[in-house]
């Protein structure tokens, strides 16, 4: 599969505003970011690509976003030159080791996860990652049934299944997602996590004791009734890839229709996370 890859330069730019673009950039169809020292680089699937989509974005800004953007293609073969450059081991909570295959073994971490991401996201070096990896370090999930949302790599699925979860199902719309999860859980030596290519119309027909779901605020908003019908009751859900104002609130909100009361949050500069529960 041929990726475009979108590499974006700014002058005297804010975090917050590299993070409303990457949001935006998401609900368009780009799925992995890179920071880079003069910005980021933003990949998006070739046949998926809108130039015109990402102009009218950029114009949005008007004279507050001073910036260049180049765009180029990358085979699939060149992939992984693209993404080693940029992934270094993660450490999560003290507990949790993130790396990829070219790092070395490090045994003194309870939980060590190896990612090869294969044009997927999460890796968990995204805020939104982290903090929903944070959550399943809290979380007692111990012979707990799992939906995963958005899975991508897989890495949240694979986390909980190490910390003794029952069965996990991990879903994303990507093909190259869906493969990568498989993949990654074979590499991690996890045989309870299927993996399923699709949206909220995949999702068995089944009681789930935690959902995991880390996509964008209008995804989640589109899918919330649909995870409160398989959760069991006193069940819990973390959300995550929105922000604290105004995205919390609207999430609030909506799962108040379907029974799922907000617990807490976590935020790691804008970018938050959220515990929920069905009453």
């Amino acid at each position: 599969m041929e990726y475009k890859k979108v590499t974006f330069s700014f002058t005297d730019v804010e975090e917050y505003q590299k993070d409303i673009l990457i949001a935006e950039l998401g609900d368009i169809g780009f799925d992995t970011f890179e920071d880079t020292e003069t910005g980021f680089d933003a990949f998006i699937i070739a046949n998926q690509f809108n130039e015109e989509e990402l102009k009218s974005i950029l114009a949005s800004y008007g004279d507050e976003l001073v910036h260049e953007y180049v765009v180029s293609s990358i085979a699939p073969e060149n992939w992984n030159e693209e993404w080693e450059k940029n992934f270094t081991p993660l450490i999560i909570n003290d507990d949790c080791y993130v790396r990829a295959t070219f790092h070395e073994h490090q045994p003194q971490y309870k939980y060590e996860i190896v990612i090869d991401p294969k044009m997927a996201f999460g890796t968990g070096h995204h805020q939104t990652t982290t903090m929903m990896m944070l959550y399943i370090l809290e979380a007692d999930v111990q012979d707990k049934v799992i939906l995963d949302m958005g899975a991508g790599t897989g890495i949240l699925g694979i986390l909980a299944s190490k910390r003794g979860a029952k069965d996990i199902v991990a879903i994303d719309n990507d093909e190259v997602c869906y493969s990568s999860a498989i993949e990654n859980a074979n590499l991690n030596e996890i045989d309870n996590l299927t993996s399923l290519c699709g949206s909220k119309d995949v999702i068995p027909q089944q009681e789930f004791d935690i959902i995991l779901a880390n996509i964008n605020r209008n995804i989640l908003l589109d899918q919330i009734e649909s995870y409160a019908a398989v959760l069991r009751q006193g069940g819990s859900i973390y959300f995550s890839g929105f922000y604290e104002t105004p995205d919390l609130g609207m999430i609030k909100d909506h799962c108040a229709k379907f029974g799922l009361n907000y617990i807490d949050h976590k935020k790691i500069g804008d970018w938050v996370a959220a515990k929920f529960v069905k009453s």
